[in-house]
């Protein structure tokens, strides 16, 4: 019997570069009722290929499914899911902190424990750019929560495999 079990998992897929591939595979996920979780893409160092990051929660048939019906898109060249022991990801995150002359110093303080930088300064606010696991920036939102939270936003993961293991071979 499969595993109906839903987990968190990530997918990188390497696609042409083309109009179009990422309402492709937005609408892929709504016709067949994924749950997409997050999607990021970006330039890869192979000119006209550009890599997806996707983030879908489901069981390991819907995976499956899923992985299938990416490859079935024409600009897709190859998809693989990342395991969280063999891959690093990241996530970036901006928020915009009540902080004054009075609390300035303890929320500068709280963003270096976290490895955050504060990259705006204002009379009434920080702005403080943070990278890591989700876990981490929501542990640095729960720290900064009682100075007040003005704005914050978060991208979506963005992954690869760890050590010399590629996507694709690597060109000479």
């Amino acid at each position: 019997m499969a595993d109906t079990t839903v987990t968190r998992n990530t997918l990188s897929v390497l696609v042409q570069d083309a109009d179009g591939i990422i309402s492709r595979v937005s609408a892929m996920f709504t016709r067949r009722g994924f749950s997409l979780v997050s999607i990021v893409s970006a330039k890869t160092e192979t000119e006209g290929v550009n890599r997806i990051t996707l983030v879908v929660d489901a069981d390991e048939v819907r995976i499956e499914q899923i992985t299938k019906q990416l490859n079935k898109l024409i600009p897709v060249l190859k998809v693989v899911r990342l395991d969280d022991d063999t891959s690093i990801s990241r996530a970036i995150m901006l928020v915009k902190v009540k902080a004054d002359n009075a609390n300035r110093p303890q929320v500068v303080d709280a963003a270096k424990i976290f490895r955050a930088r504060v990259v705006d300064v204002a009379p009434e606010s920080v702005v403080i750019e943070a990278t890591g696991q989700p876990a981490k920036l929501r542990a640095l939102l729960e720290v900064l929560e009682p100075f007040g939270i003005r704005e914050m936003m978060q991208s979506g993961l963005i992954a690869m495999n760890r050590g010399p293991k590629n996507l694709v071979p690597a060109r000479n």
